[in-house]
C-alpha cells in the first residue's frame, strides 16, 4: 500500500483522496459532525448483548503502531443486537488523540464539540507496555450508559478509508484524568524514538451523513476531562490482510 501518514505534508490527511482515490474520495467518508437535534429517531435501536467484556485476562499489552495505540487479541469479544444484523467480534481498539488536554483530537465531533481523545472498538490498541493484570474492556468503558448512541453509515477513518463500516457514537464519554490525557502525546513517537512525538492523530471531518439515535435524549455531563466520544465501529464485509 502507498504510504500515508498525520504529520507530513507529502501523506497527511489532506493527501489520502489523491493517494487513495478509490474509498477515501468517496461519498460516505468519516469522519463526520454529529449535529444531535438532526438525528433521526430510530425504535430499531435497542440494547446491545456484549460477550466476555467482563473478561479481565484477555487483555495483555499494547503496542505503538506508528500511526496509534492499538490492542489485538483473539476473537473473544463480541456484540450483537442494536439493529445489528447479526452478532460481531472484536478485533482491535484503538485510539485518536490531539496534542494533550490543551488541544482535543477527537475525530467525530458532536454539536462542534471536539473531545480530547476517541476510542474505536473494531473487532480488538499494543504501547508496547504491559496491562495492569485484571482489566477488562468493561473497565474501560466504566460509567458509559451504552443504552444510548448514535448510528450512522460511513468509512474507516485511515486509509485506504473503505466505506464499510456501521458506526455506533455512545452519547456519554469516558471520564479520564488530564495527566492519561497528556501521557499519549508527550510519551509515543511516529515509527520510532527518533521521530516526531505522535499528535494530532486524527482525520478532518467529512461531509455530513444521515445520523439515527433512539427517541430519549441523554444528558451531556461537563464537569470532567473526557477520553472522548467511544465508538463501535463495526466494519462490514471487508477481510483484514
Amino acid at each position: 500500500h502507498p504510504a500515508w501518514c498525520y504529520h507530513l505534508p507529502s501523506c497527511n490527511d489532506t493527501t489520502w483522496p489523491t493517494i487513495f482515490p478509490e474509498y477515501c474520495n468517496g461519498t460516505r467518508q468519516s469522519p463526520i459532525d454529529i449535529v444531535s437535534a438532526s438525528a433521526t429517531p430510530n425504535a430499531n435501536l435497542t440494547e446491545f448483548t456484549f460477550v466476555k467484556y467482563d473478561d479481565t485476562s484477555a487483555m495483555t499489552s499494547m503496542t505503538n503502531t506508528g500511526d496509534t495505540g492499538e490492542h489485538r487479541d483473539a476473537l473473544i469479544f463480541s456484540i450483537s443486537g442494536g439493529d445489528l444484523s447479526e452478532q460481531y467480534d472484536s478485533l482491535q481498539f484503538h485510539l485518536h488523540w490531539g496534542n494533550g488536554s490543551s488541544v482535543p483530537g477527537s475525530e467525530h465531533t458532536v454539536d462542534g464539540k471536539r473531545y480530547p481523545m476517541e476510542v474505536h472498538i473494531f473487532f480488538l490498541v499494543i504501547l508496547n507496555v504491559s496491562i495492569a493484570a485484571g482489566f477488562s474492556l468493561d473497565d474501560l468503558l466504566v460509567g458509559v450508559d451504552r443504552t444510548k448512541y448514535y448510528r450512522y453509515l460511513g468509512s474507516l477513518t485511515t486509509p485506504a478509508c473503505q466505506e464499510a463500516v456501521v458506526w455506533t457514537v455512545f452519547k456519554e464519554p469516558i471520564k479520564v484524568s488530564k495527566d492519561l490525557i497528556d501521557l499519549f502525546s508527550t510519551t509515543l513517537h511516529f515509527n520510532d524514538s527518533s521521530s516526531p512525538i505522535m499528535i494530532n492523530v486524527y482525520r478532518s471531518l467529512q461531509p455530513a451523513q444521515k445520523v439515527w439515535t433512539q427517541s430519549i435524549k441523554a444528558s451531556a455531563s461537563t464537569t470532567c476531562f473526557s477520553l472522548s466520544l467511544l465508538l463501535l465501529s463495526l466494519v462490514l464485509g471487508w477481510s483484514w490482510s
